[in-house]
This record gives structure tokens, sequence and C-alpha cells, in this order.
């Protein structure tokens, strides 16, 4: 397996292995031109965020700054919205449905590292994908870390560390974060 299959693949991987960095640059080139993109420049900024990422919606929207690893894990559908200073670390897959909000400063954390300390200063790491649902609305500084699933209609509060999955129609909140109400689905 290439170091790109094992990565995608949720096994351990080699970060610096020529094709990944070759990758990584080729997204950072992209996000270098997004976030130089003026206010006016919308469909400048749709045609760089359509090139970078695995797949769309047609309506997508993001302010700059943006980042992620490689862009190419990255599906998002219909009506997608990012505020400032985002962050997807788009090293397994990332999956958002439709009709999805992500408030500042939001982090999106597929990457992985080994806990044995000897493990994790030898440079490799591992990753786990991230799903979430339609409708979804996530707060300001909230995170959700490597291998979590969320469920459609589910809103995440500001500041939250989602360490685990959660199923739909819940308002999630603390750290780590846990159900604090359900959403009536009417």
């Amino acid at each position: 397996m290439t170091e790109w299959e094992k990565m995608i693949a949720s096994e351990r991987y080699n970060p610096t292995d020529p094709d990944l960095t070759e990758r990584r640059f080729v997204a950072r080139e992209k996000m270098a031109e997004f976030n130089k993109t003026g206010p006016r420049e919308l469909e400048r900024r749709v045609a760089i965020l359509k090139s970078l990422f695995g797949g769309t919606g047609q309506t997508i929207y993001i302010e700059p700054t943006f980042s992620c690893d490689y862009g190419t894990n990255i599906h998002v559908g219909e009506n997608f919205y990012a505020n400032y200073n985002c962050v997807i670390l788009d090293v397994a897959e990332v999956r958002i449905g439709k009709n999805a909000m992500l408030a500042p400063c939001v982090g999106i954390y597929t990457a992985a590292h080994p806990l044995n300390p000897r493990e994790r200063i030898s440079g490799i790491e591992f990753a786990k994908p991230i799903t979430i649902g339609d409708n979804c609305w996530i707060g300001g500084h909230a995170v959700i870390n490597p291998g979590v699933t969320l469920g459609d209609n589910v809103v995440v509060a500001s500041g939250a560390v989602v360490t685990k999955s959660f199923g739909d129609n819940v308002v999630i909140a603390g750290c780590p974060a846990r159900v604090i109400r359900t959403i009536d689905s009417e």
C-alpha cells in the first residue's frame, strides 16, 4: 500500500512521504489563493473551493481564512457555510451533509497520533474519518475530534469539544461534549 492508501484506510502512515508532501503543497497553494481573495470575488472563491474539495453542492460559502491538509478528502453537501478561521484536517475523509453551518474558528480534526511517546516522536500518524449530518450547526471554537459521527439536526454549542458520536436532533455542549437537550423534530 502507498502511504496515501494507508492514510485513507486509517492505518498508520508516514506523513513525510514525498507524494503526501506534494499533495499538501498543492492544497496550500489553493488555500493561499483562496485566502487572498477579496469580499467581492465570490465566484472565484467558489471555483477555488470546488477545485480543492473532493465534492461540494452547488452552493458553498466559506469566509477566509480557511485551512486544510489536502482538501480532496472533504465532501460537503448543498448550502454549506463556514465562517472565519475554519480548520479541517482532512487526513481521513470528512463528510458534511446539506445545510451545515460552521461558526468562526471551528476545528474538524481527523488527524491522530499514537499515545506511546516513542511511536509519537517517530512521526508516524493515523486518522479517523468524521461524518456530520444534514442541518447541523457548529458553534464558534467548537472542536470535532477524529472518528466522530454527528447525526442530522445536531447543534454543537460554542467551545464544545466533541470526542464521541451523537445521534439526530440533539444539542451538545461542554468538554467533553454531552447532550444538554433534544430538539423537537417539528
